[in-house]
C-alpha cells in the first residue's frame, strides 16, 4: 500500500527531528544535582590531620589557577578566599576544609563543578610539647590523628640517659584535664596497644628524672646511681664496683627519708630492696 505524504509533511519531518535532537542536547546539558554535604565518618576524622590555628594552607581549584590561594588559619580558625570571603577551616579535616570550599563555590554560582585541593605547607596548629629527660625536647606537629606516644617520644629522638622508664601524659580529654602515667617497658613486655594512648593538640608528654640512689664510703665508684627495678643491697654494691679491699658488707647502713621528712638509719639486709634516694654507707672492716 502507497502510504500518501504531503508537500506540508515532507517540511514537517526534518524540524520534528530537529526539535527532538535539540531536547534531547538540552537535557544532556544539565548539570546533575549537586551532592548533599555528608559528614565526615569518625573513623576518618581519626586518621586525618585536622587544620588549627596558624597552620599555613595552599588552596587550589582545578581548572581555576586564578583561585589559588596560600593563606594563614588565624586564631580564629578562618581563613579568606577569594569570591567566597571567610570560610572557618579551623577544627575541620582536610577533606571536609575540600568539601566546605567547593560547597561555598558551587552554591554561589562561582563555578560549576568545583573540584578543591588543600595542603598543608605549615603545620603549626595542632602540636604536642615533648619536655624533660628527652634528647630532643620541643614542640611537634601533628600530622594525623593516630600519632601515639611512643611516636612522638621517637620524633624527640627517644629518651635521654638519666630518664625516667615512666613518662607523663598531660591533656584534654572531651573538655575533662587528664593526666596518664605510660610505663614503656611493661607496655611493650605486655603488648598492651590500648595504653600507648592517641595524642590530642595540646597534649604535654614529659619525661622526669629517674629515680637514684647514692653509695659512699669504702666501695670502688662511690656516687649516685641509676635505681633499676626491685634492685637490691647487694645489685648496688655491684653497681658501685664492690667494697674496696678495707671495706666490709657486714654492718651496712641505710639513710632513707621518710614520708614526714626525717631520716632514718637503718641496717638492711643483701637481700633488702632499696627505695629512691636512698643512701648506702660502706663501714671500713676493722680486722
Amino acid at each position: 500500500m502507497l502510504l500518501s505524504i504531503t508537500i506540508r509533511d515532507v517540511f514537517r519531518i526534518p524540524l520534528l527531528i530537529w526539535l527532538a535532537c535539540a531536547s534531547a542536547w538540552a537535557v544532556a546539558q544539565v548539570p546533575p544535582p549537586a551532592p548533599a554535604a555528608v559528614a565526615a565518618p569518625v573513623g576518618a576524622d581519626a586518621r586525618e590531620y585536622v587544620l588549627g590555628p596558624g597552620d599555613i594552607v595552599r588552596i587550589s581549584v582545578f581548572q581555576n589557577p586564578d583561585l589559588t590561594t596560600e593563606g594563614r588559619v588565624s586564631e580564629t580558625g578562618a581563613l579568606t578566599f577569594p569570591l567566597i570571603g571567610s570560610i572557618p577551616l579551623g577544627g575541620l579535616t582536610v577533606s571536609a576544609a575540600e568539601a566546605l570550599i567547593a560547597e561555598r563555590l558551587r552554591t554561589g554560582g562561582f563555578v560549576l563543578q568545583p573540584q578543591v585541593t588543600v595542603l598543608p605547607v605549615q603545620i603549626r596548629g595542632n602540636q604536642v610539647a615533648v619536655l624533660g629527660h628527652v634528647n630532643k625536647p620541643g614542640r611537634y606537629p601533628l600530622d594525623t590523628f593516630n600519632v601515639r606516644v611512643t611516636d612522638m617520644l621517637a620524633n624527640a629522638g627517644g629518651i635521654a640517659t638519666g630518664g625516667d622508664d615512666v613518662i607523663v601524659l598531660v591533656g584534654t580529654r572531651d573538655g575533662q584535664p587528664i593526666r596518664q602515667e605510660l610505663d614503656l617497658p611493661a607496655l611493650f613486655q605486655r603488648g598492651d596497644g590500648d595504653a600507648n594512648m592517641m595524642l590530642s593538640p595540646g597534649d604535654v608528654i614529659f619525661v622526669r628524672r629517674a629515680d637514684v640512689f647514692y653509695i659512699y664510703g669504702e666501695v670502688q665508684k662511690p656516687g649516685a646511681f641509676r635505681l633499676e627495678r626491685n634492685m637490691t643491697v647487694m645489685q648496688a654494691l655491684a653497681t658501685g664496683g664492690g667494697p674496696t679491699l678495707r671495706g666490709t658488707v657486714r654492718g651496712l647502713r641505710i639513710h632513707r627519708r621518710g614520708a614526714d621528712g626525717k631520716v632514718a638509719v637503718i641496717e638492711p639486709t643483701l637481700e633488702d630492696r632499696l627505695r629512691p634516694d636512698d643512701i648506702i654507707y660502706v663501714k671500713e672492716s676493722l680486722f
